[in-house]
């Protein structure tokens, strides 16, 4: 790097270092605590005072408005993919091929360790689920904001940061496993699949706290004045990729083992030949 170029970069760096100065001294008491910290930790969990109207029908937490728009972005991409970039794909694969070959690749790997056994619809899911679990945690990063019911802007967060969405996502994948169980080994799959009860609630909130907490630290680190200009965004984006990269692989592989343990097909086995005990002595 030139001299110019350090030189630029340091007076560029000092003067965000000024700004941010300034902006602390000026909004020292400002803002302050119009809100108890109590009272957002509680709204980021039960959505009480945070509802937003579902197309006029009825008022629903923000949670279901994020899964819509996700679900919606996902399956205009994968369209659009399927159409005009995999028909196009080439030998020598490209950036944008290689990134997708490798994230198919991961999936089917973890598929084959876990579940060498007919598992190609499992496959499928790993991918969508997995998918669908870094697109929705990253979901909150694009900052879209909507109007409550009560007129207060809010940010759009996580679909999987609601309960009700977590619930979901932890619910039907226990029951994929269940169908899975099913369809290869027909009652004794579902009843091994039942054993596992409580894989749905683990699931579940394994799910929903690790994204909860994730968004309560960025919550307690915007709360006060001294740490609320930079360091919320810097923490934010580390706890949402780390969390949408974490979740995405925690949840893919339970569900490829649990699946690969339901759908796992004893070996028969062998008829055992009836020796007689006492031989005929006119055969000796």
């Amino acid at each position: 790097m030139s001299k110019k170029r350090k030189i630029v970069s340091g007076i560029v760096f000092g003067v965000l270092i000024v700004c941010l100065l300034v902006g602390i001294i000026l909004t020292g008491g400002s803002h302050g605590e119009e809100e108890a910290i109590q009272e957002v930790m509680r709204d980021a969990v039960l959505h009480e005072s945070a509802k937003v109207s579902l197309f006029g029908l009825k008022d629903v937490n923000p949670g279901l408005i994020s899964a819509f728009m996700v679900t919606c972005i996902m399956t205009v991409f994968a369209i659009i993919v399927r159409i005009f970039v995999i028909p196009r794909f080439k030998m020598v694969p490209g950036k944008f091929q290689m990134v997708l070959e490798m994230a198919v690749s991961i999936f089917d790997g973890t598929a084959d360790s876990n579940c060498p056994h007919k598992n190609g619809f499992l496959k499928a899911y790993m991918f969508v689920a997995g998918a669908y679990i870094f697109v929705s945690t990253i979901f909150e990063l694009l900052g879209i904001q909507v109007i409550t019911t009560t007129g207060r802007p809010i940010t759009l967060s996580a679909p999987l940061s609601d309960i009700n969405g977590a619930i979901m996502m932890g619910c039907t994948t226990y029951l994929f496993i269940m169908v899975g169980g099913l369809t290869q080994n027909g009652i004794k799959g579902v009843l091994k699949t039942i054993k596992e009860f409580s894989l749905p609630i683990s699931m579940s909130f394994r799910l929903f706290g690790a994204l909860l907490s994730g968004a309560l630290v960025t919550e307690l680190v915007y709360y006060f004045k001294a740490t609320r200009f930079v360091l919320p965004v810097l923490v934010g984006v580390m706890f949402t990729l780390l969390h949408a990269l974490i979740q995405a692989y925690v949840l893919t592989m339970l569900c490829s083992v649990f699946y690969g343990e339901v759908t796992e097909k004893k070996p028969k086995k062998e008829k055992k030949k009836k020796i007689k005990e006492e031989i005929n002595p006119e055969v000796q």
